[in-house]
């Protein structure tokens, strides 16, 4: 059987079907490999891995790589290796963040862990061919007179061929389907949709069984896909945690310099230390050292210290005012001790993600702090994490209309009749929701919409940036994940194309720096205070002496 390359749906509506579907299907055909290559991403990678290593199907980590928007050139990237998977991650950056990225430019390169598939004969001809470089050959009968044209090409100039599948649906009868969404990303009505702007109708799960057949005279076509999958294998260490490093200076290791802040935050925070309180901090940096993380709490200390150098107004919260540890640092303003907190509820021995330490800033001082940590940590180190917006049910109406042409007056009033639930639920909200009782989804051309945006169902919509999580790396992040511009490209503010579930997977830690309005209230309050001279007259109340400490 021969590998087969899918569109998923994380790329930006690119095709569909779910991850979990287009797994199951290959589960279904008893392939023991599938390649993912979403468009200019790598957005569902990671989802992508634990899927397939549930179903015991090897992974193939790759992307699909367009030219420039007036180029009709493409490449298929596929990682050998964890060399090639970050190789993989930095040409997906640069082509979302390089207005001069070159296709030919990059192809005209080494690039040994990486192989690399084009059915675009205009750039075979523009690069060098080297033996990880074929000629992809679809059998379809839309492509039969390009595939011949690419085969004939291969055989004149020693070029490898290949024969692949993409997958841009996993079912035939989701063509419609693939229709909608790819309305959806162009903002386009159904009726007017161009050829060139859709996959082709054959592009559909098909049996590999049945396609060994229709390549039963290409047999080195077929032995070359065998090949390719048998030389991707790739493991990116989902679970296997890539701590940022802190250097403590003047050749102390880490775990030292911890101990030492931490006897000396003691001393600031009581004036007695009993026994009691000298074994809790013993224990939980005993603890702390045996999980890995003290180059962590090192790094969020650190933070926090120059948050206090420049005055800001900060505070931690959570689950980390259950530790001594936080206390001393300064993370927290609560004493676990005199509280009886639990520091197993923050950290133990058991748990196998890192800790949470969320640290609220002053609204108007968060993005000073941010700052100093891309420009301590390293600005190829350190980026923001993006979310995945998906489609609820009153999203994936509206867009599922307009696609079918609906004047924005009257979808406006049925959506808003439809309650914020999935948009799986769609089919019998009527019947489920007393809000939404008058709406007649049985009939045309409603039933129709509703059909297809039900199928919607956390489908991505589009990127945001997460509002707190920042994620620092002991290497360059483009190591691990593709990166882009988060959707206001004028911000200049580059995310993470992993969102935070992805970014956890594959071991990078990921701290909150909240934003919080109250606090610059409270800093405001003080400033008038001061400027009133209100505070000579009598003492400032608790809560302010508090805050300002």
């Amino acid at each position: 059987m021969i590998p087969l390359h899918v569109h998923s749906h994380y790329s930006l509506l690119e095709g569909a079907g779910s991850v979990s579907a287009i797994v199951e299907k290959a589960k279904e055909y008893g392939l023991s490999s599938i390649a993912l290559t979403d468009t200019n991403g790598m957005y569902g990678l990671v989802d992508f891995a634990k899927k397939a290593a549930e179903a015991k199907i090897k992974p193939i980590f790759g992307a699909y790589i367009n030219g420039a928007d007036d180029e009709n050139i493409y490449a298929l990237f596929l990682a050998k290796n964890i060399k090639g998977y970050a190789d993989l991650c930095k040409i997906v950056t640069t082509k979302k963040l390089k207005p001069d990225f070159s296709l030919v430019k990059l192809l005209s390169g080494e690039l040994p862990d990486l192989f690399v598939i084009t059915g675009s004969l205009e750039l075979l001809r523009q690069i060098p061919a080297r033996a990880n470089i074929f000629a992809e050959l679809i059998s379809t009968k839309n492509k039969k007179r390009s595939t011949r044209k690419l085969y004939e090409y291969a055989l004149a100039n020693g070029v490898s061929y290949v024969a692949t599948n993409p997958i841009y649906f996993v079912e035939r009868d989701d063509y419609q389907l693939h229709k909608v969404v790819t309305a959806i990303r162009l903002r386009a009505n159904l009726a007017n949709l161009n050829e060139e702007d859709l996959a082709d109708e054959e592009f559909y799960f098909k049996d590999p069984a049945k396609l060994d057949h229709v390549w039963r005279a290409f047999p080195e076509a077929v032995n070359n896909a065998r090949f390719i999958a048998d030389n991707c294998n790739v493991n990116l260490g989902i679970g296997k945690y890539k701590f940022p490093t802190y250097d403590a200076g003047g050749g102390r290791d880490s775990l030292s310099f911890l101990w030492s802040l931490c006897a000396e935050g003691l001393e600031q925070r009581y004036s007695e230390v009993t026994d009691k309180i000298s074994a809790r901090l013993k224990y939980e940096l005993e603890v702390i050292a045996e999980l890995g993380l003290t180059d962590y709490f090192l790094v969020v200390w650190d933070i926090v210290r120059e948050a206090r150098r420049r005055s800001m107004m900060m505070i931690g919260r959570g689950s980390a005012a259950n530790s001594l540890v936080s206390y001393c640092l300064g993370f927290t303003e609560v004493d676990p001790i005199r509280y009886n907190f639990y520091f197993e509820r923050f950290l133990n021995r058991s748990r196998s993600a890192p800790p949470d330490v969320d640290i609220d800033f002053s609204w108007r001082e968060r993005d000073q702090i941010i700052k100093y940590v891309f420009e301590r940590y390293g600005y190829d180190k350190v980026a923001m994490i993006s979310t995945h917006i998906t489609f609820r049910a009153r999203s994936a109406f509206r867009e599922v209309a307009k696609a079918f042409g609906m004047a924005e007056s009257e979808i406006s009033k049925i959506s808003k009749h439809i309650p914020w639930t999935s948009a799986k639920n769609l089919p019998e909200v009527a019947a489920l929701y007393p809000e939404a009782k008058s709406l007649r989804f049985d009939i045309d051309p409603w039933k129709s919409v509703v059909e297809l945006a039900s199928r919607l169902a956390d489908y991505p919509r589009h990127m945001s940036i997460h509002p707190s999580g920042i994620v620092i790396s002991p290497q360059p992040i483009n190591n691990f994940t593709a990166l882009e511009y988060a959707k206001n490209k004028g911000l200049g503010i580059i995310v993470t194309q992993l969102n935070m579930y992805g970014i956890e997977d594959i071991g990078l830690v990921k701290i909150d720096l909240l934003s919080q309005r109250s606090l610059g209230v409270l800093r405001d309050t003080i400033k008038k205070i001061d400027k009133e001279k209100i505070t000579k007259k009598r003492p400032a109340p608790t809560i302010l002496r508090l805050v300002t400490a």
